[in-house]
Order: C-alpha cells, then sequence, then structure tokens
C-alpha cells in the first residue's frame, strides 16, 4: 500500500490504496514507518516527497477503524492512528507533500506533518473531524494554527470550511499551486534543491526551523544558529564551495 520510488536523491514515498482513497490503514501507517525509517538510514537519500495515488492524497483514517472505536473499541487504539503522520514529522530529513487530491482528517495531518505542501490544482483541504462528531487529534489544531492563523483555523476545524488550492496558497496552507500533470515533477524538483545540499547542513537547518521559533528570545535564537554556523565552518564544506564556485 505504499510505492517507494527514487529519484537521484529524492525519495517519494506514495500511498497506493486507491480503492480506499489512500486511507491511513494500520498496515498503511506501519508501512509509512518503516519507509521513513529506511530513508534516514540511508546516506543515499536527501528527502523526501510524500503524496497519493489518484484520486486523493489522503482520505483520513480508515472508516472502519473509527466505527469500531465510535462502537466501543479500544480507544487507547486512536494513539496508534498517530504513528505514521507523526513519523513523517519527526523526519530529520527535508520533506515535501505533493497534494494530489483530498487531503482530509488524518489525510490533512500528514500534509501539515511535511516541511512544504506543494498542491495540484485537484487538490483541496478538510479537517472534517467534528463533522463526524469526532474532536481534532493527532496535534491538528496546533500544526494548522501555526501555518495559518487563528481565524481561519478555526473556519476550518470548528467552522468546516474546506479550503481549494487556490484559496491554500493565498492563506499559506501550500506553498505552490502547480497543474496535475506537473505536480510530482515540480515536488520532486524543490525536494532536490534540499537534498543536494550536505545531509549533515539539511538537517541542521531543518532542526533549526523547527527550535528557534520556541526559544525565550531572539538572542537565545542567535545563539543556537551560531553553534550551527560553527558546526559548518568546521566541517570544511564552506570552503569547498567557495572555492569551487
Amino acid at each position: 500500500m505504499l510505492h517507494v520510488d527514487q529519484h537521484d536523491r529524492v525519495r517519494v514515498l506514495t500511498l497506493d490504496d486507491p480503492d480506499k482513497r489512500n486511507a491511513l490503514t494500520a498496515a498503511l501507517v506501519d508501512e509509512i514507518v518503516v519507509a521513513i525509517e529506511a530513508a534516514e538510514a540511508d546516506d543515499g537519500v536527501g528527502a523526501i516527497v510524500v503524496t497519493g495515488a489518484p484520486p486523493a492524497f489522503c482520505s483520513g483514517a480508515d472508516t472502519a477503524n473509527l466505527t469500531t472505536i465510535g462502537q466501543g473499541g479500544d480507544t487507547g487504539s486512536v494513539r496508534s492512528l498517530y504513528d505514521g503522520f507523526l513519523r513523517v514529522r519527526d523526519c530529520v530529513l527535508p520533506t515535501v507533500a505533493a497534494v494530489n487530491g483530498p487531503a482530509v482528517g488524518a489525510g490533512f495531518n500528514l500534509a501539515l506533518a511535511c516541511d512544504v505542501r506543494l498542491v495540484a490544482h485537484s487538490g483541496r483541504f478538510d479537517t472534517r473531524f467534528a463533522k463526524i462528531g469526532l474532536h481534532p487529534g493527532g496535534g491538528h489544531v496546533w500544526m494548522l494554527e501555526r501555518e495559518i492563523g487563528p481565524q481561519a483555523a478555526a473556519a476550518m476545524v470548528l467552522f468546516g470550511e474546506r479550503v481549494d488550492s487556490e484559496h491554500a496558497v493565498e492563506i499559506g496552507l501550500a506553498w505552490r499551486r502547480v497543474p496535475d500533470a506537473q505536480l510530482l515533477h515540480e515536488a520532486v524538483a524543490l525536494a532536490s534543491a534540499a537534498a543536494e545540499l550536505p545531509r549533515e547542513l539539511a538537517q541542521s537547518v531543518k532542526a533549526t526551523l523547527r527550535e528557534t521559533p520556541w526559544r525565550a528570545d531572539f538572542e537565545a535564537a542567535v545563539a543556537v544558529e551560531l553553534e550551527r554556523q560553527r558546526e559548518s565552518f568546521a566541517s570544511g564544506e564552506v570552503a569547498r564551495r567557495l572555492r569551487d564556485g
């Protein structure tokens, strides 16, 4: 249910269960976790693209699982539904979501978990949690509010507003909108720019992007960047690249 391809230093993970619109089953979640761990362990991988087999990016958690839990099943298993997209969010490599259709619920979380989102003309974002009587989960509100602000997050989560591809770019939910036929090519090209950086540098920059907004003040953020710049100089990569042009 997860198709893995390699484009030079970019690994492409395609959710490939179109009959279920790429819903996150337990089996698919396990495959995502394994694939991310394998990519991190492979020095030949510099960045990751996550996408879905048409007609959807990801329709969210498998409804059969949700129905079982809603009818008195083990609510402790809810946390395991998060493992796939949280593993993507925790990935040390740069990640790009190529949103090729609806990204719904936990599938929306999967897109939010990536560092950058490109959206096809056919793409759209729908939280849908409250519509089915379910409180948002998996850090959905936290991730969404950081991307688009409190009012837009409330409009989507509480008032049920769906966001199409054009509006997604307008509110900062997606970086760029591209024709469907060009989506994967554009996503791989974007990912390649990060994949061609020294692997340790890309990981360090990604960590800084995640960490510095939570530092106590500006000086603390400067200190983090200074230490990591020193590491860059020590690697010799700066001198080499300046010498080679």
